[in-house]
């Protein structure tokens, strides 16, 4: 699969309705998590890996994740409309490409997830509206992966390198990219407004358990 055939068909999937502020639900563009996947499997760290996908929202990370030969996705939220959501994407995925993947479907906050994988791939909440939330999703995803990929506000920097030097991990790059919000909330003044985000990829020392 080329990158712009991967771009394509996650443009197709279906987003999520009402989303809510609370929970700082956000679509993730087709082409960025395009790219952003290209990245990872360019790395060799998508074919043939167990992956979760925490926050999954639509699905969208980790239907990529799949379509780029993801041995299995887990896709972990909260919402029960999101689960619905990215079970819908993938079927629809599954019927226009022909194909069966695999997958597990997880309502439950991330926290409570404890199924141990190769890589997660996570656009948790930034924090903004529940303090803390971006924390939590770290933390649960360094309790089940070696390797993180989370998508996180640029003024993160430090946070994000002393939060994962104190738990065994270190940051091995971190991406900027511009990051377009679709007007969805009533506070909104804007249609689409952009913001500067990171994509930060965080590896487990290799001496720590």
């Amino acid at each position: 699969m080329k990158k712009k055939e991967l771009a394509l068909l996650l443009s197709q999937l279906e987003p999520l309705s009402n989303q809510e502020a609370q929970l700082e639900q956000y679509q993730t563009e087709g082409d960025i998590a395009a790219n952003f996947l290209w990245d990872v499997y360019m790395q060799g760290n998508i074919e043939e890996k167990e992956v979760a996908d925490l926050g999954c929202g639509n699905g969208i990370l980790g239907i990529g994740a799949l379509l780029l030969g993801a041995k299995k996705v887990h896709f972990v939220d909260s919402d029960k409309k999101a689960i619905q959501t990215a079970k819908k994407n993938k079927q629809f995925i599954e019927k226009n490409m022909g194909i069966k993947l695999n997958a597990t479907f997880t309502q439950k906050d991330v926290r409570t997830f404890k199924k141990t994988v190769d890589v997660v791939v996570q656009n948790p909440p930034f924090g903004v509206q529940t303090a803390n939330a971006d924390r939590h999703f770290l933390l649960a995803a360094m309790q089940i992966a070696p390797l993180i990929y989370s998508f996180h506000k640029i003024e993160s920097k430090q946070f994000i390198k002393a939060l994962t030097k104190d738990h065994g991990f270190k940051v091995i790059k971190m991406t900027e990219i511009r990051f377009p919000l679709k007007k969805t909330q009533a506070y909104h003044k804007k249609k689409t407004y952009t913001v500067q985000v990171g994509i930060w990829q965080i590896e487990r020392f290799k001496n720590s358990l």
